[in-house]
């Protein structure tokens, strides 16, 4: 492993250092916390082990940056005057864990132990994220240029955003992308489709209820807001949201905090939420079905996801995509040129969903290589 100390007493730096080299690992040290940031911008540690108690630039300062900047290191404080306090306030501020001086040998050995594991779990995590929501956006042309860009600037902050489009076009996708690449992405990410939900249950379903608190509540339930703590909450299709589930909506985003149905109880929550809508919302403000003060709460910032009938320079390498997707464990296919050159001819009102319902059915009844004239007999053009 390659490990980062950070600390202001030469003594603990070379003690650590000695003793982590022993067990075989890599080390670096840094004297105070702006050369520890430094060094951990330019290089890729494991594990970072850093004084709380530091001149100049404090330790919790550091961690603060650290989490910021999407270090993927754990970090392990450490102090001779903590407390169960500190400890918590350092778990919740994103460190690893928390070591007390004098520090002790086999203590350092089993959180570097299950440093390491965490940091492999992360790696892996990322990786089948990747696999499962298909985190990169597939599309060269400009629409989606500009809205990688967006995501580059928008995901590492807590800005709230709004992400409009029509059904299809993948406002789905964009959002788990901005999760991905925020600081929140090792934490949940948890989606509602607002329109599935009956208005009845909407509540229950955002904020929880009380055992009791009507008929069916056999038991406590967390909410989605709770669930998705410390992480991003996706409401879909916000705009079919009844007016008392956006009124309650509207006070978690101002105090960060909630109750329960069936409870006067307040639960603070940390969630950074986006939302989308295949709906004109200031045309639904205008007839009264949703709150103006909402969608400006929601709207921070603003992403149209293009229709696919307006990047179709894109459709050859979705194509691809789905190709390889439906072939994956069985004979290579794929799609001839003139077969392609058809579909982006083509008008795509279900959009992107719309082109995988017709990749999939063509690869079934078409030739190994699509032809155009398969295309005409199995799509309507």
């Amino acid at each position: 492993m390659k490990i980062l100390v950070i600390d202001d007493e030469r003594s603990i730096r070379n003690s650590l250092k000695e003793i982590l080299s022993d067990e075989g690992h890599e080390v670096d040290t840094a004297e105070d916390g702006a050369a520890g940031l430094e060094m951990a911008d330019k290089e890729k540690y494991n594990a970072i082990f850093c004084d709380i108690k530091m001149t100049g630039m404090d330790g919790m300062e550091v961690l603060d940056k650290l989490v910021a900047a999407g270090i993927d290191a754990a970090v392990v404080m450490i102090s001779g005057h903590g407390d169960i306090d500190t400890a918590v306030e350092c778990m919740k501020k994103g460190a690893f864990d928390f070591i007390q001086k004098p520090l002790d040998l086999n203590r350092i050995l089993i959180t570097l132990k299950n440093a390491t594991e965490k940091v492999s779990l992360v790696k892996e995590n990322k990786m089948l994220k990747k696999k499962v929501y298909g985190a990169d956006m597939i599309g060269d042309s400009e629409p989606m240029q500009r809205i990688r860009e967006m995501i580059g600037k928008v995901a590492p902050t807590d800005a709230r955003v709004l992400i409009t489009g029509a059904n299809g076009s993948g406002k789905e996708l964009v959002a788990r992308n901005l999760h991905q690449q925020s600081r929140r992405s090792a934490m949940p990410f948890v989606e509602v489709n607002c329109a599935a939900i009956p208005s009845e249950l909407i509540e229950s379903e955002l904020f929880g209820h009380e055992k009791g608190s009507f008929t069916s509540a056999i038991k406590q339930h967390k909410g989605k807001f709770e669930q998705a703590d410390g992480g991003t909450l996706f409401l879909d299709e916000i705009g079919d949201m009844s007016l008392a589930a956006q009124a309650k909506v509207l006070r978690v985003l101002q105090e960060r905090k909630l109750s329960r149905v069936g409870s006067d109880k307040d639960i603070e929550v940390d969630v950074r939420v986006v939302a989308a809508t295949n709906k004109d919302l200031a045309e639904e403000i205008r007839k009264g079905n949703f709150r103006e003060d909402l969608y400006h709460r929601l709207s921070v910032i603003l992403i149209k996801v293009p229709s696919l009938d307006e990047r179709k320079d894109d459709i050859p390498l979705l194509i691809d995509h789905f190709v390889r997707k439906y072939t994956e464990s069985s004979a290579p296919r794929s799609f001839s040129p003139e077969a392609v050159k058809l579909l982006q001819q083509k008008s795509w009102p279900g959009n992107i969903r719309e082109l995988d319902n017709v990749v999939d059915r063509l690869l079934i009844l078409g030739d190994p290589v699509v032809s155009a004239q398969n295309v005409k007999d199995f799509v309507n053009l």
